[in-house]
């Protein structure tokens, strides 16, 4: 089933790596018509994602869209994404803040061209400032936004968080910016300039533990997999593995010390308040080990959850995707592609009653859809073969 919902919207990816992709991805599962504009051949194709064209990156991050090349310092293809911008809505990029600029393809130019296109620019560090210049990957936007300082082990050392977050986050966030500019247009039909950079999607998702320093002063620290405020919630092994537990607040407590037969630690001093188990964490975690090792993780899910405790196993991603939760809610979804043969892909992560989501169409082959786009917009094949001979597509 294919979806209609963003049909009427036309979005130009100029992007590379994640982050963009990430953004962009939101449009093309619910039916805009992505544009994915990459080097010509003679140019290489630059920084690809792991496992090159055909890998699981790739793959996962460029399906719903359409390819075409164009060297955008070639002043003909240049003309042609002018040609382009007119017939779009949205403009995607994540070079970066002075390279569009060089190009001629900042803000100001698009609105020239189209007073509606809304250009939206994912960054490392944000479109001015001392740093703003500066290359930024992931990993180092973890350590300087503080994630990695606040993740991992009591005096372990700085931990990166195991999936590209501050990347994957900058990409969401420019995708509401983008929808949020959508709507205002639809009052005052002008476009506008939406950013976001890795930098502050990182801040963003320090969210309590930044707001905590802001008020009152004090730095968060690692705690490991204990929760900073809320205690019992940890990381807890078992006879055979590891779940964790989520208990917060004092009617919650109690329910928990039934569920684990433990009905002295109500009266022990030590525990009765949340506060007091912050504090003393460590004694409570010692009690806590000794009980949960004497049961299976199974068992003690079972348990919690009869009491209404929120907790869970410890996944690897295997048993992730073998969870009959998991295969209900229906979070892959499997394609044919011409050279890998089935591919199975991370469906979209939000579900419309009336237009849902649809992932339809593997990722393109460099320029699949160039000759299709550029006669679109009124080029002849004889203009086309001009361009390719010019190198400009």
């Amino acid at each position: 089933m294919t979806t209609n919902a963003l049909s009427r919207f036309r979005i130009l990816d100029l992007t590379r790596a994640r982050a963009g992709p990430t953004c962009v991805k939101q449009f093309a599962d619910f039916g805009a018509d992505v544009i994915r504009i990459e080097s010509p051949p003679h140019l290489g194709e630059g920084m690809l994602m792991a496992g090159g064209r055909l890998g699981f990156d790739m793959q996962n991050l460029h399906r719903n869209t359409r390819s075409i090349t164009l060297d955008l310092k070639n002043e003909d293809a240049k003309e042609i994404f002018y040609k382009l911008v007119e017939t779009a809505d949205v403009v995607v990029e994540n070079f970066r803040p002075d390279v569009k600029d060089r190009l001629n393809i900042g803000y100001e130019k698009l609105k020239s061209i189209n007073p509606r296109i809304i250009l939206a620019s994912i960054s490392g560090f944000g479109q001015t400032g001392p740093y703003s210049k500066r290359p930024l990957f992931d990993q180092t936007a973890q350590g300087l936004s503080g994630l990695m300082s606040v993740t991992g082990e009591p005096g372990g050392g700085p931990m990166r968080v195991g999936a590209a977050v501050t990347d994957m986050t900058a990409g969401y966030l420019s995708a509401l910016g983008i929808m949020t500019a959508l709507l205002e247009r639809e009052f005052s039909n002008q476009g506008q300039w939406v950013q976001s950079s890795l930098i502050q999607a990182g801040i963003s998702l320090m969210d309590f533990q930044a707001v905590k320093y802001l008020m009152t002063g004090k730095i968060p620290e690692q705690v490991g997999n204990d929760h900073p405020t809320s205690m019992p919630t940890s990381c807890y092994a078992c006879a055979n593995g590891y779940i964790n537990v989520a208990c917060s607040g004092e009617p919650m407590w109690l329910k928990f010390c039934e569920a684990i037969e433990q009905q002295e630690l109500k009266n022990d001093a030590r525990f009765i308040l949340e506060q007091d188990r912050v504090v003393n964490r460590t004694a409570l975690n010692v009690v806590l080990k000794s009980i949960f090792m004497n049961q299976t993780k199974e068992y003690w899910v079972n348990r919690l959850n009869e009491y209404g405790v929120p907790c869970g196993p410890i996944y690897n991603v295997k048993d992730v995707f073998d969870d009959p939760q998991v295969k209900e809610q229906k979070v892959s979804v499997t394609l044919d592609h011409p050279k890998l043969g089935s591919v199975t892909l991370l469906n979209q992560g939000v579900k419309l009653s009336r237009t849902p989501s649809s992932v339809s169409r593997v990722a393109p082959e460099l320029g699949e859809h160039t000759n299709e786009v550029l006669t679109s917009l009124g080029y002849s094949s004889t203009e086309i073969n001009a361009f390719k001979d010019q190198k400009a597509i």
